[in-house]
């Protein structure tokens, strides 16, 4: 589906070696500020232990799992609203991503510089999330300024919109991001949406750490405020990643046994990327191919059924449902069916996650 999910923070915080670990590509991840200058992008598998379990019974001669784009993107900088480092670019990248990781370094480290000479986790996740209050003021009040000569023809809608942004400017001045489920109406939020705020993105934060008091203690305060921001912290350190990452699978899984963790916290991530992106997973499954498909959560059956094909969203008549609990339970397809778990949904039903679909159709 082409959604994307971006790496932001500061210079040097981890976030083209976060990518690499990620991905295991092999992009630059040096030690001087703006290294990445065009975004990195690499699609990657969703962890997905279903997959396992249905493969058990399918036997498909192929198993494909969902992905998700990830992008790297360029360091950030104080003044980046105004131009500063590199500034519009960076925002412009920005703004086609459908969800952001914000990475905050939260140890010390001598042979790593910090644009700002000491680490402070508070400080520097606020100097993102400030640089993204500050464009989205400037798109507001650039809009705001052009209706505003026009309210006088008391077109309700054009008055509608600038109360809209009014409310908006009123609520990123005072430090907060805009929440997008704050607006129930349609018409409204489709308003909001035309604007493309850096702030309704959906945003987590990954704290790079260490084995150090002063980790502890940027890691304690990144949590605060993040509390704050109502935003969401998954703590990772990120070089011990990378190097999990680039292990064969035999060595993987023994190094991962023998510190007693069940999986690599870069797949923490992707899933949390995947979650807050709001998408579900489901299921084809057959002798010759078992697959995920991302869909947008709440979504209906042909809106499922075209992920597979255009041609089966046109011509869609009915969706064979097998919940994944009901197709584990009862040993595939035959068993379910047999123990009449098998349904017949039409254009109406809305799509759970780990449903297992057939499509009927006619063109």
């Amino acid at each position: 589906m082409g959604f994307k999910c971006g790496i932001i923070g500061l210079p040097n915080v981890g976030k083209s070696t976060l990518f690499n670990a990620i991905t295991q590509s092999s992009i630059p991840a040096e030690n001087f500020p703006f290294c990445t200058i065009e975004p990195n992008v690499g699609v990657v598998e969703v962890p997905d232990s279903r997959l396992d379990e249905l493969q058990e019974i399918v036997i498909a001669k192929k198993v494909i799992p969902t992905t998700l784009n990830l992008v790297d993107i360029a360091g950030l900088v104080k003044g980046a609203s105004k131009g500063e480092g590199l500034g519009n670019s960076f925002l412009s990248n920005i703004r086609e991503m459908n969800a952001l990781a914000h990475v905050v370094r939260c140890f010390d480290d001598n042979n790593i510089t910090h644009v700002d000479g000491e680490i402070n986790s508070t400080r520097d996740a606020e100097v993102i999330n400030l640089e993204l209050i500050f464009a989205d003021l400037e798109t507001l009040n650039k809009r705001k300024e052009k209706i505003k000569k026009k309210l006088r023809s008391g077109d309700k809608d054009l008055a509608n919109e600038f109360n809209l942004i009014e409310n908006c400017i009123k609520t990123l001045e005072s430090g907060d991001f805009i929440d997008i489920s704050d607006f129930s109406n349609k018409e409204d939020l489709k308003i909001i949406q035309s604007f493309q705020l850096l702030t309704t993105k959906p945003i987590f934060f990954i704290a790079n750490v260490s084995d150090t008091k002063s980790s502890k203690e940027n890691l304690d305060n990144l949590k605060e405020y993040a509390k704050k921001m109502n935003q969401e912290v998954i703590e990772v350190q990120i070089k011990l990643e990378e190097e999990i990452a680039n292990l064969d699978a035999q060595d993987k899984k023994d190094f991962l046994e023998l510190e007693g963790i069940e999986e690599p916290a870069l797949n923490k991530i992707i899933k949390k990327g995947y979650e807050i992106l709001g998408l579900d997973t489901f299921f084809t499954a057959g002798p010759n191919e078992l697959r995920a498909w991302t869909l947008k959560r709440g979504s209906l059956a042909p809106q499922a059924a075209g992920r597979i094909h255009t041609d089966f969203e046109r011509g869609f008549i009915k969706a064979e449902i097998i919940s994944f609990e009901d197709y584990i339970s009862f040993g595939g397809e035959a068993g379910s069916k047999e123990n009449g778990k098998l349904r017949l949904e039409g254009k109406d039903y809305i799509f759970k996650d780990g449903d297992i679909a057939h499509f009927k159709f006619n063109v």
